[in-house]
């Protein structure tokens, strides 16, 4: 019997959502699932620290130094096989993953897109990107949204979604960390839950 959905995060910066799982597994919020890997793209990515400082295992895969898709993606099944994932997690995770690799985990990946899907994603929008077209077309509400990950970029189905409020004189970076705080952090660890708690209800057959 399955107790708990072991879950891979994918990073490759600061690890700030990675933080939001770890904090949320240690409050018992995440407890359907189990933080099992941390996988960086990047070898100097601080959330690698963050994954040591928690106990949680950790890989790099750098798409640079494997030279190419093929090796960068057999690399992660390996370490994905490797720690019996179920589910992985993108948070933060700047490299692009093949329409091939998602076939391999249909809705078992999950991404955080900081705006309000389908408003200010897609191809180029990521990071404070992300932030300065929201403000730059004079949206009142912007958000964040948690879906699963297909072969269109952001174009997975929706799971959760939270508004943020954005305020006069905001700056990206102002807004950047409100939607982090007030949606990103909340809803990372909601949708993890969820499904961790719906994998093993499928392999207890429930």
């Amino acid at each position: 019997m399955l107790k708990k959905a072991r879950i891979a995060v994918f990073v490759s910066g600061g690890g700030t959502n990675l933080q939001a799982l770890i904090d949320a597994q240690r409050a018992g919020t995440l407890h359907s699932g189990e933080l099992a890997l941390v996988l960086s793209s990047n070898p100097g990515a601080y959330a690698l620290e963050r994954a040591k400082a928690a106990g949680i295992p950790t890989a790099v895969c750098s798409r640079k130094e494997l030279g190419t898709q093929e090796a960068f993606e057999s690399a992660i099944h390996r370490a994905l096989a490797a720690h019996a994932v179920h589910l992985i997690v993108l948070a933060g995770f700047m490299s692009i993953l093949s329409a091939d690799f998602v076939s391999w985990w249909p809705k078992r990946i999950l991404n955080v897109h900081p705006s309000l899907i389908p408003s200010f994603c897609g191809k180029g929008y990521y990071g404070l990107k992300v932030h300065e077209a929201a403000l730059a077309r004079g949206v009142k509400v912007t958000g964040a949204t948690v879906h699963f990950v297909n072969e269109i970029p952001d174009g997975g189905e929706i799971l959760l979604q939270k508004a943020v409020d954005i305020l006069p004189g905001d700056t990206p970076e102002a807004l950047q960390k409100r939607v982090m705080e007030q949606a990103e952090w909340v809803l990372l660890p909601r949708a993890a839950e969820l499904l961790s708690a719906q994998i093993i209800q499928e392999k207890e057959g429930v």
